[in-house]
């Protein structure tokens, strides 16, 4: 198919290097440049990607061809850009937290069904190493049916602790955790939160106990300073558990040394990494998939040409939100909140 013409808002960190490396080396993009007014990222970019074309506005941007664009700029501007994006004819793919609450995410999807335009959230996640190893487990029967789901996004990083661009750890961590919760587990009837607020108004260690329709629970965490992180996953059946001890997947460090996905090897995870699957003493070693987020923009470009669906669906990032809604209030008036 002829390659989807896409632009990207945002050239900080996730734009520069979750976004922008990922639309280049995808054959079917033509990342035609970057929505950014500000003088030292549009140096950034000419470094990066020499002769890339930098744009002021997503009006210039659709003058020069664009058919999609990806959103990664600020949480509190993702709203507005992405339905701006939307009224301009764009196909917008928006970073997390893909809104800041619930209704806002339910408008913006509205608005996309309303001008018939591909929307997608951008939970890369879903394509970690380990949660598709966690998903092939489960969908294989080798964990027999769910019971508990106990994940993990802790960082030793007290200082300065979590950027306000994220919007707090509960936005910005928690889009990933309760994600990976409703993908693999289904739907939320009951939500306990509990979290930590700094000086500067955002939180930076959260918990977030959910109980899923089907009967099984999620116990999730989420902190900038925790000096001994602990399992990234621990994932519960009736015929065994899974667990991760960490680090995280490898393609976030992949990409933060320079690494593209143009080669053999990507997301591959070495043996030390793997996972083990346990009954009691009886335990074995389970080979990783491989880590998949490279698949996630040709995807979204074939949506776009009606050559499939979109990635995510952007019912989930409703869904998603209107679960952090509710930890939101748990952890503000110290009660479980039921959906």
């Amino acid at each position: 198919m002829d390659p989807v013409r896409f632009g990207l808002v945002g050239y900080g960190f996730g734009g520069r290097w979750f976004h922008a490396p990922l639309l280049a080396a995808a054959g079917e993009c033509d990342l035609l440049g970057v929505v950014t007014t500000s003088s030292a990222r549009q140096a950034l970019v000419a470094a990066d990607h020499p002769g890339l074309r930098t744009f002021a506005s997503l009006e210039e941007l659709v003058g020069a061809g664009a058919e999609a664009v990806a959103v990664s700029t600020p949480a509190g501007t993702h709203t507005e850009l992405t339905e701006q994006a939307l009224r301009l004819g764009l196909a917008v793919v928006c970073d997390k937290p893909f809104a800041l609450d619930a209704p806002a995410a339910r408008g913006t999807v509205a608005l996309a069904a309303e001008l018939g335009l591909p929307l997608a959230p951008y939970q890369n996640r879903r394509w970690d190493s380990d949660f598709r190893t966690v998903r092939a487990l489960a969908d294989g029967g080798r964990l027999g049916a769910l019971r508990r789901l106990e994940s993990r996004f802790e960082r030793w990083d007290p200082e300065p602790g979590p950027p306000a661009a994220g919007g707090g750890t509960l936005l910005d961590f928690g889009s990933h955790l309760v994600d990976q919760a409703l993908v693999l587990l289904g739907p939320v009837e009951a939500v306990h939160a509990e979290r930590r607020v700094r000086d500067t108004g955002l939180d930076d260690d959260v918990f977030l106990a959910l109980v899923h329709t089907g009967g099984a629970r999620s116990h999730l965490w989420g902190s900038w300073s925790e000096g001994a992180p602990g399992l990234r996953f621990r994932v519960t059946g009736s015929a065994g558990s899974y667990t991760v001890a960490g680090p995280m997947d490898g393609q976030e460090a992949a990409l933060l040394a320079g690494r593209r996905p143009d080669g053999g090897g990507w997301g591959v995870e070495p043996p030390e990494r793997w996972g083990r699957l346990s009954r009691g003493d009886d335990a074995e070693t389970v080979p990783s998939e491989r880590g998949a987020w490279d698949t996630f923009y040709p995807a979204f470009a074939r949506a776009v040409r009606g050559e499939g669906p979109v990635p995510v669906d952007p019912a989930d990032a409703v869904a998603t939100a209107a679960v952090l809604d509710a930890a939101r209030v748990s952890a503000t008036e110290g009660r479980t909140v039921r959906l």
